[in-house]
């Protein structure tokens, strides 16, 4: 059965899957071929299956600030993401540059702060940055790695225009979306992954296990112990702590489990405490150690910071590794690439204004209706304008708290991002989507999933993907060619 296309013509958005005279682009030949001969009804109860899949999974997540609110599914698409081999290995040679430079940029801030002599970045973006941590001043994290997981997030604007929007280098979430969306993908269609080669993913937490454990200190183990820290239950990002957790083989753990003993910090089991080597910690730094930062944190283990600075145990990722997700400091990454790199950026930013220059207000000011402005520490797609889609009131509202606080404002142009279709009752209709690779540091290397997180905007027209603000996922393959 030939399934319609429900498509705006009038647009000069990219699609990956047609161009705009109809055709199919190479990446999703092999995925038409197979999708026109698919009975629309059998799809439509496909769908279903899998709606019913991720909610016995228990796959859901909690909205922060809003009363009484139920667990929530994050809409599923059954309309694969495909990025073609070439453009993944173009991509991959881009995220790993920009990896290696981020690394070296919190080793810098922590250290000797040369790119701040060089003049090349501002002192002020760091030392009135909360994410900046005098606790980390002169100390090296054992392995030299500070992010030891992160996540890029990039959006494409044409066939060959891939842009970075953000980087999370603190506690990067998803991952467990990006696995699941696979398993459902092979369990409800196993014909396709017969039919096209498709690069695998299920393999990231045997990665993620070996990864930390190369990144564990000298004192450790020959097979070191690795645990995942989380804050509990009540936390929107649960299911992803546990899931990981036994993916890896690794404890789930909670501060209440955990105390400093003999210089180690130990963790409660069933044969009395046992000392821990690597903690992939799932909580802001804040609550990691009532000690050093908030003194009435429940989530931590007070005296953490002094066996990290030890070097007597690894923190993954870094207290103070969210220095370099600032989405101030991000308007700097093509400088920050060259300084640490000797090479010009392979990919680009998303061209940015930073509201606290004078100028730089000034045209921000005079353009918010066509513009997107974001606080730059803000994340989950809260405390941002979207210009072409607000009301007057709220442009209104919004100049007034920019003009009151511009140094906590960046802007951007609102950009044609990329569409792939989604599946609905009528056909496949275009939505917005991004992309969030995962990558793997350690001293032995880095590795990027082939893929990655892809969120897509399930409203017509919606240019936000974060699942907090209805957006949902896809599978998101990598043709193996």
């Amino acid at each position: 059965m030939q399934h319609k296309r429900l498509m705006n013509t009038t647009s000069p958005t990219f699609d990956e899957m047609f161009t705009a005279d109809g055709g199919i682009r190479p990446a999703y030949a092999g995925y038409n071929e197979w999708l026109e001969v698919q009975d629309q009804h059998w799809m439509t109860h496909k769908g279903a299956e899998a709606e019913a899949f991720f909610r016995r999974t228990g796959i859901t997540f909690n909205v922060y600030g809003e009363q009484d609110a139920e667990e929530r599914l994050i809409p599923f698409d059954m309309v694969p993401r495909i990025i073609t081999g070439a453009e993944w290995r173009k991509l991959s040679r881009g995220i790993e540059q920009r990896v290696r430079a981020i690394n070296a940029l919190i080793h810098d801030l922590y250290h000797r702060q040369e790119i701040i002599r060089s003049g090349r970045l501002p002192e002020r973006l760091f030392r009135d940055n909360d994410a900046w941590l005098p606790e980390m001043v002169g100390f090296t994290p054992p392995g030299g790695v500070y992010t030891h997981i992160v996540g890029i997030d990039l959006v494409r604007t044409g066939a060959d225009e891939f842009m970075v929007l953000e980087d999370n280098a603190r506690t990067p979430s998803g991952v467990s979306y990006m696995l699941e969306n696979r398993e459902t993908m092979m369990a409800m269609f196993p014909e396709l992954f017969t039919k096209m080669r498709v690069r695998p993913v299920s393999d990231y937490p045997r990665r993620l296990a070996k990864s930390l454990a190369a990144c564990a200190p000298d004192c450790a183990s020959r097979r070191p112990v690795v645990a995942v820290l989380t804050p509990g239950v009540y936390n929107s990002a649960y299911f992803e702590h546990a899931f990981l957790a036994d993916q890896m083989g690794a404890e789930l753990i909670e501060g209440s489990d955990l105390h400093v003993e003999n210089g180690r910090v130990c963790m409660r089991t069933t044969r009395g405490y046992q000392p821990v080597d690597v903690i992939y910690r799932r909580i802001d730094d804040d609550f990691l150690d009532p000690l050093s930062f908030n003194p009435s944190s429940l989530l931590g283990v007070p005296g953490i910071m002094d066996v990290y600075r030890a070097g007597r145990v690894t923190i993954a990722n870094a207290p103070g590794a969210g220095v370099a997700d600032d989405k101030a400091i991000y308007s700097f990454m093509p400088e920050i690439v060259e300084f640490y790199t000797g090479e010009k950026p392979l990919l680009p930013n998303v061209p940015t204004w930073r509201c606290a220059e004078k100028d730089s207000l000034a045209y921000v000011l005079d353009h918010l209706e066509e513009l997107v402005v974001k606080e730059v520490h803000g994340s989950g797609g809260y405390g941002m304008l979207i210009g072409p889609t607000s009301s007057k009131r709220e442009i209104r509202a919004f100049r007034r708290k920019l003009e009151a606080k511009p140094e906590n404002y960046i802007a951007q142009p609102t950009l044609a991002l990329s569409t792939v279709p989604i599946f609905t009752r009528k056909g496949l209709a275009p939505r917005h989507v991004d992309l969030r690779p995962f990558v793997l540091v350690s001293p032995k290397g880095i590795e990027i999933t082939p893929g990655g997180l892809t969120r897509v905007a399930m409203k017509k027209g919606s240019l936000v993907v974060n699942s907090s603000q209805g957006g949902g996922t896809k599978d998101s393959w990598v043709l193996d060619d």
